[in-house]
């Protein structure tokens, strides 16, 4: 396999939608998201209200990446191997003894080949991998508080009413009724949720059809949705700028589906190559980069907001957009007391990439870095990571990328670099001293 990796290559280039070709305002939709979730637990299931109830401050809880033990309650994050790293029962951190206490002293968790084997979900476990979720983690967090603040028993039976709340907030129906809160908000007003695209992008998918490149959109929103997203960032020409696209695909399954199944062969067609090289971008290590490279067997480019959100910057073209925005003496009560992005480092759960630990409790121990799961799922199973699809618009088509390679350091893949955890990681030979700086809390938001 050649060390680098170029669209040019490439017969067939397809897209993710949301939180890929599209790009959300993170804190609005997180909040959106969180109400619309909350909502249905107070006024459908009889939840306590303070369920409603958020500062500015309660957002650092809310981390990607993280997987919850429905078992006990627990969220915990991972390293690669699958231990531990750190752990939260609702909110509340766990020590390290109370991490042994509940995983052993290997501070190893039970289901983790089951989850790293397949990205499945599961009754035991659930994995949050990405932004249409994520404040179900916080929510999660928030209601094993309230039941233990009622005395009541914690087990996986409030995840009933979890999934409930999902299954409401994205029903396929909804858009249609303009029913629940997620919808409508966001058909009321697309602006306050979504970023435009630039021109730039906008061009660059031109470009790369012009260029004899069959141009695939896949995703999983219902089409209604679909068209009210791509109208808003793409214009309403946006179907002229794909070859193929594709809703409801109900990803991950999309990519799993035995050879007859899969709706391919128009690529075949279209492309008029019998096996055409394809490159896949996405969002989503479980519906998106672990199926695409695993079954369908394509390039892929993980979109990884959480680089900008440890020091790489913003893309010209973001910078612009952000401009456009509102003035600042005009946003909510939630930006002017700072809160933090769902991308940004989390000074309860560290950096999305590495974490900071300790051998023990005494706090003269040697301390090492270690690499997260999510991290080493992105240099294990995607070709390349980006912060936004805006980062390479502006280049040509036979630029030349690093790609990651399991002979060569993890951050070989990362463009235009590796986040900031990643370039101070030191050999993992080499523990960082108690009296260093411990990045992973000291990386600005």
């Amino acid at each position: 396999m050649s060390d680098s990796f170029s669209l040019s290559d490439c017969d067939v280039i397809g897209f993710d939608l949301d939180h890929t070709l599209c790009r959300y305002r993170l804190k609005e939709i997180s909040r959106l998201i969180y109400e619309s979730f909350a909502r249905f637990l107070v006024e459908h299931k009889g939840y306590d209200k303070d369920l409603l109830n958020l500062t500015p401050a309660t957002w650092d809880f809310c981390f990607k990446g993280l997987v919850v033990d429905l078992e006990d309650g627990n969220l915990m994050k991972l390293a690669e191997d699958g231990t531990v790293l750190r752990a939260s029962h609702g909110t509340v951190d766990l020590s390290i003894d109370e991490i042994t206490k509940h995983y052993g002293l290997k501070r190893e968790w039970k289901h983790f080949n089951s989850l790293n084997t397949s990205f499945t979900r599961s009754a035991k476990y659930y994995f949050y991998d990405n932004y249409f979720d994520l404040p179900g983690v916080l929510l999660c967090g928030k209601v094993v508080d309230v039941l233990h603040k009622q005395g009541n028993v914690v087990n996986s039976d409030f995840w009933k009413d979890m999934l409930a709340a999902i299954e409401h907030n994205y029903n396929t129906s909804a858009f249609k009724d303009d029913s629940g809160t997620y919808f409508p908000s966001i058909k009321r007003d697309p602006g306050h949720y979504l970023q435009p695209c630039s021109d730039l992008v906008k061009n660059w998918l031109r470009g790369m059809k012009d260029a004899g490149k069959v141009l695939l959109l896949i995703t999983s929103s219902h089409s209604d949705y679909c068209r009210l997203i791509c109208e808003y960032i793409l214009g309403t020409d946006f179907e002229e700028l794909f070859d193929v696209i594709i809703t409801n695909a109900l990803k991950p399954g999309f990519f799993s589906l035995v050879p007859q199944q899969r709706p391919f062969r128009t690529l075949e067609i279209l492309s008029g190559q019998t096996e055409p090289q394809v490159a896949y971008f996405g969002d989503s290590m479980r519906s998106d980069i672990f199926p695409a490279t695993t079954f369908g067997k394509w390039e892929t480019v993980m979109i990884v907001e959480e680089m900008e959100g440890e020091g790489v910057p913003k893309s010209d073209a973001t910078m612009f957009h952000e401009i456009q925005v509102e003035p600042q003496d005009k946003r909510g009560k939630f930006e002017e007391q700072g809160m933090k992005s769902p991308s940004s480092v989390s000074t309860q759960w560290g950096s999305y990439f590495v974490d900071l630990q300790r051998s023990g409790e005494n706090t003269h121990e040697e301390e090492l870095q270690k690499l997260t799961w999510c991290c080493h799922c992105i240099h294990t199973y995607s070709t390349m990571a980006i912060p936004s699809v805006e980062h390479i618009a502006n280049l040509p088509l036979d630029f030349k990328f690093p790609r990651f390679s399991p002979d060569k350091p993890c951050t070989t893949g990362y463009y235009p670099r590796p986040p900031e955890s990643l370039l101070k990681r030191p050999h993992p030979s080499s523990p960082v001293q108690r009296n260093h700086v411990n990045v992973s809390h000291s990386i600005p938001p």
